[in-house]
């Protein structure tokens, strides 16, 4: 006999499997200079495969994923800093 609370369980870990996946996304898309809604979109379509999609999708030029990293580490960021004041000075 299978109880009917393991179905609701089940369902809900999917739930959130499926909002992570599309948060990650959004986050990734956001970062490499697409912009967030092609990310969430295609988290929210194609779940965890579009978070892979969106690790191989190449960054743009001038985007926080290539000025600051993938996390945005305090340490690039102050580098970043350093280098866009010595072009202003310049």
């Amino acid at each position: 006999m299978m109880i009917l609370a393991d179905i609701g369980a089940l369902a809900l870990y999917l739930l959130f499997i499926w909002l992570a996946s599309a948060i990650a996304a959004s986050y990734l898309s956001g970062r490499k200079g697409y912009g967030e809604k092609a990310g969430i979109a295609s988290g929210l379509l194609l779940s965890v495969i579009g978070v892979i999609v969106w690790l191989v999708v190449p960054a743009r030029e001038g985007s926080t994923w290539k000025r600051d990293g993938m996390f945005g580490s305090p340490k690039a960021s102050a580098e970043a800093r350093e280098q866009r004041g010595a072009a202003a000075e310049n």
